[in-house]
């Protein structure tokens, strides 16, 4: 059987197309700016509507346009930058503006979460779910998974449920020495609960960032934050601060 050289095949019609509409996002839009319906795009380039679509499709891969429910095709804002770099070591919720607690509970881990803390697979712990969201738009979702004995004063306080709960949970695991951590990126796909919460369809291409906070010789914490793929970008700079990719 032979090959085909790559010289020899021509560039699909909808790949030229997806370049010239994103020199017009840069030229002609601004972030945020919802795009006019696919039929007057494809009269002002002059391609039929399926070729069209692929263009757009491609470019909201890409992170270039996001398709909002209700509103249309926007113009996307720049990718947030995610830093998977470990130089600069926080315990959660110290010094982030962009992540908001949502809600802390008492429940089982799954099984890889439960390896990770050397816990027993029916052991509870405390779940705390926080959403991060960059100019308005959910970018991220977390679980934080604590185990009681990494907050053993925890009972002792009044903690109501919901964000006040959360907050109290985070506040006191930064209590312990954070020795250390080490974090794993791997691709994903957006599970049911996720997908809801980032505005995603079910099985949509997902960051799956996580992160194994060190104390005392001990796993003290497990994150599992799950971010868009098609608005965020990793990073690994020096700093471990989140910043807006530009």
């Amino acid at each position: 059987m032979g090959t085909t050289q790559l010289e020899s095949v021509p560039e699909p019609k909808y790949w030229h197309l997806k370049t010239v509409i994103g020199e017009a996002l840069d030229s002609d839009f601004a972030v945020g700016e919802i795009l006019p319906n696919e039929r007057e795009l494809a009269a002002r380039f002059g391609v039929a509507r399926a070729t069209l679509r692929q263009a757009l499709e491609q470019l909201e891969l890409e992170g270039r346009l996001q398709r909002r429910r209700g509103v249309g095709t926007t113009v996307a804002p720049p990718r947030v930058g995610v830093d998977v770099s470990t130089t600069q070591q926080v315990w959660p919720g110290v010094g982030e503006e962009t992540w908001q607690s949502m809600d802390s509970a008492l429940a089982t881990v799954p099984a890889s979460v439960a390896r990770l803390l050397e816990l027993a697979p029916d052991e509870e712990v405390h779940i705390v779910r926080r959403l991060r969201v960059t100019q308005g738009q959910p970018v991220a979702a977390e679980l934080l998974y604590v185990p009681a004995g990494s907050v053993p004063e925890l009972t002792a306080i009044d903690t109501p449920s919901g964000p006040a709960r959360a907050r109290s949970v985070l506040r006191e695991l930064q209590r312990l020495a954070l020795d250390g951590q080490d974090r794993a990126v791997e691709l994903g796909s957006a599970r049911v609960d996720d997908a809801k919460e980032l505005d995603r369809l079910p099985g949509a291409p997902v960051l799956v960032v996580t992160t194994r906070y060190l104390s005392e010789g001990r796993t003290a914490a497990v994150s599992v934050a799950t971010y868009r793929a098609d608005t965020c970008r990793l990073t690994f700079g020096d700093s471990g601060d989140l910043v807006m990719a530009s």
